[in-house]
């Protein structure tokens, strides 16, 4: 029996014990939870035999032991500061009303506690060969549930995961839904982070609708801790005129992946996924994308910036499917990765299918490390090294940040990247 069979059957004698402490064991969560538990039984944990996950190894998941925090956490864990209005706090999977400041006038609530009322809304993102997202649905515990009616100004809202320090291996699974209504406006700001020194497995599955008109602003700033596993999937889908912007900035962890799935179903709708990885000695980052112009006149951007220092590596696959009814598709993907260390590596593999011909659509990947003319030229001008350097990596990563227009979200960008390079130089 191999490591990665042994992880699937740990997760799945994890479900078939928790009994009735998972929300929703009756009903038709049940079913969903039973069919999810069967294809997970099915696929198991993804391996390096699939195409998809070619460039990323989880043997360290199925040999970690990874189960459920069993306890609520009583004491309130230390929060970065708040950087909007209104904030939702998960800890350790867990939705905590105390730390929280939730929104009013839409539903902005936990979806442990409205699980009666999701039926038909939780599950309804196609998940299709995707084993992560199964393992989600076979153990999550909760998510948050933020649903804006028709015409709707949500502002600016955060999303907070925290992971606690345990003395054991444990998983959290939250389930997260977003749906606009047509023509509302929301940025979500989502940050996760823990401890680093405690071995956790953060999987998070967002499902997103945005209807007609509407504009999903979705900002998500990893900073989990040095030895945790953090495995997300987005699964979004955007009606005619509707637009969701992602950006993603990874920079913790010590194997990540960040899968996003986005479907343009109505005619001039529109994507943009843009984001940054920041990998040091010993960590993994990986971005994988798949987008599916659907309708016509559509138009989707992407732009990811991959920077990687010490013995780290980073992988990006994007792959662009351009069905027979998507005409006049205009479609553009770029990754660029800069390389700090001679040990560090970089998996790149855009791809384009297309079966309409009308369309304008262009890729490109770039492999490059630091130009020393440049470097040279900052030490000239007394700037210290290290310094320069570091100006240099922030220099690389402007083109994928500046999309984000949000000052707050700027803000918290902002914060994270300055002083990586001169953290991870000490």
């Amino acid at each position: 029996m191999n490591a990665m069979t042994t992880g699937s059957d740990a997760f799945l004698a994890r479900y078939d014990g928790l009994g009735g402490r998972l929300p929703g064991r009756d009903g038709y969560v049940a079913g969903l939870r039973a069919r999810a538990a069967e294809a997970f039984r099915v696929a198991g944990l993804p391996h390096r035999r699939l195409e998809a996950w070619r460039y990323t190894d989880l043997s360290a998941v199925a040999q970690a032991g990874f189960t459920e925090a069993l306890t609520l956490v009583e004491e309130a864990p230390a929060l970065p500061p708040a950087r909007a209005p209104h904030r939702a706090v998960f800890v350790d999977g867990r939705f905590a009303a105390n730390l929280s400041r939730m929104p009013e006038g839409f539903r902005a609530v936990s979806l442990a506690g409205a699980l009666d009322a999701a039926e038909g809304v939780l599950g309804s993102a196609p998940e299709q060969g995707l084993a992560l997202v199964a393992l989600n649905t076979m153990l999550f515990e909760d998510g948050l549930w933020l649903d804006l009616p028709e015409g709707t100004d949500g502002g600016t809202m955060e999303l907070l995961s925290v992971a606690t320090h345990t003395d054991r291996p444990i998983a959290f699974h939250p389930r997260h839904i977003i749906r606009l209504g047509r023509g509302s406006t929301l940025t979500l700001i989502e940050t996760a982070t823990g401890p680093n020194g405690a071995a956790y497995l953060h999987n998070p599955v967002y499902e997103i609708a945005v209807a007609e008109g509407a504009t999903l602003s979705h900002v998500r700033l990893q900073r989990e801790g040095r030895k945790a596993f953090q495995l997300s999937t987005v699964l979004a889908s955007v009606q005619a005129g509707g637009t969701y912007d992602n950006f993603t900035l990874n920079a913790g962890g010590r194997l990540v992946r960040n899968e996003i799935h986005t479907a343009l179903l109505g005619p001039k709708a529109a994507c943009h996924m843009n984001g940054a990885q920041l990998a040091a000695d010993g960590q993994h980052a990986d971005t994988t994308t798949f987008l599916d112009h659907a309708a016509p006149d559509c138009a989707s951007r992407q732009t990811y910036k991959t920077v990687l220092a010490g013995k780290s590596r980073g992988v990006f696959q994007g792959k662009i499917l351009v069905r027979q009814a998507a005409q006049r598709t205009d479609g553009y993907q770029m990754n660029q990765a800069l390389l700090l260390s001679e040990e560090a590596e970089i998996d790149a593999k855009p791809q384009l299918e297309i079966y309409a011909d009308d369309v304008k659509c262009s890729h490109g990947a770039t492999v490059g490390a630091l130009d020393e003319s440049q470097l040279f030229y900052l030490r000239s001008r007394g700037i210290p090294a290290e310094e320069a350097r570091a100006m240099l990596v922030q220099a690389f990563l402007t083109e994928a940040v500046e999309g984000v227009t949000d000052p707050l979200a700027q803000d918290a960008l902002a914060e994270a990247v300055e002083g990586w390079w001169e953290k991870e130089a000490a």
